[in-house]
């Protein structure tokens, strides 16, 4: 039974980059590192993941701590996507961050398929990049880019990337700092096919949803977005539900105690991610264990 969903951690977060130096490691620490990775820097650790070799970061809070610990991240999400993509099928993703999830969909829609990634941090589409190149996808197209509703440039923030932060959850609205970067549309893509849209974009998702309403018309594919904000929830559910989709509610738990080291420890508690699992409405659909959404004032906290 997975654990009481909370408001912490991946479900809120935009806050700012922590200033204090990282806690030493201890001797012991250094020992168990050695021992599980191959390389171990400043800023990036390199070991065998679940799905392939992961490059991460050794401070980010969340994707690069579960890789660390469990050689996985949010595998709860990952086993929804292995019933929804088979090899041959393209595969969107909208803030692919590292590739946690990009080298299993790679590996899944195989040299058949595609995946095209976007991920508009530098330094973190760079370690995508490593993470396809170290794991031989070439059916990855990697976009050092964000996906929106317009054709146009946003500022990208610019992190310490030794001090501890969750870089996975780096907002890009009002942003005022830091690197310009292109911003596209799935509708500028021209797709002949796509099966599965993921976004993750940390509440810019409806904008994503909008720049690619022609192509969601054309070839319905399968929605899967994440929808932790409850100030931007009804306009992304109503959005999708115009599109004559129906919505589900998906709360995988950060931890999965089938994790790929075997590690006991839940050092992530309660925490979920917030996401929708979106589907055509003429598709006939079986699907169980999840709560549909009723309609764009539904919240997923009530039951």
């Amino acid at each position: 039974t997975a654990a009481e969903p909370d408001t912490s951690g991946p479900v809120s977060p935009d806050t700012e980059p922590v200033t204090a130096d990282p806690e030493p490691e201890s001797p012991a620490d250094r020992k168990t590192e050695m021992n599980t990775s191959l390389h171990s820097g400043d800023i990036t650790r390199l070991k065998p993941c679940r799905h392939g070799m992961m490059l991460y970061l050794r401070n980010d809070r969340y994707v690069g701590r579960s890789l660390d610990l469990y050689g996985e991240f949010s595998e709860g999400e990952v086993e929804l996507f292995r019933q929804l993509i088979r090899p041959g099928d393209v595969v969107v993703e909208a803030g692919a961050n590292l590739g946690a999830h990009t080298v299993f969909l790679a590996r899944t829609v195989g040299t058949s398929g595609a995946v095209v990634a976007y991920e508009p941090q530098r330094f973190i589409h760079q370690i995508l990049s490593a993470n396809v190149a170290l794991n031989e996808l070439t059916n990855v197209h990697t976009r050092q880019a964000a996906l929106g509703k317009t054709p146009g440039r946003t500022m990208i923030p610019v992190f310490d990337y030794q001090q501890t932060y969750n870089f996975g959850g780096v907002s890009m609205t009002g942003r005022q700092n830091g690197e310009l970067v292109p911003v596209e549309t799935i509708d500028g893509l021209s797709l002949p096919r796509v099966r599965l849209i993921k976004a993750d974009v940390e509440g810019m998702e409806a904008d994503v949803i909008a720049g690619g309403r022609e192509t969601i018309r054309r070839l319905r594919p399968v929605l899967y977005v994440e929808n932790d904000r409850r100030e931007k929830s009804p306009e992304l559910i109503r959005m999708i539900q115009e599109l004559d989709y129906r919505l589900w509610w998906h709360l995988p738990p950060l931890f999965n105690p089938q994790n790929f080291t075997g590690n006991p420890e839940n050092v992530f508690g309660t925490i979920v991610s917030v996401n929708l699992l979106c589907l055509p409405r003429e598709v006939a659909s079986n699907i169980s264990g999840l709560r549909e959404v009723t309609g764009p004032e539904d919240d997923w906290r009530v039951r």
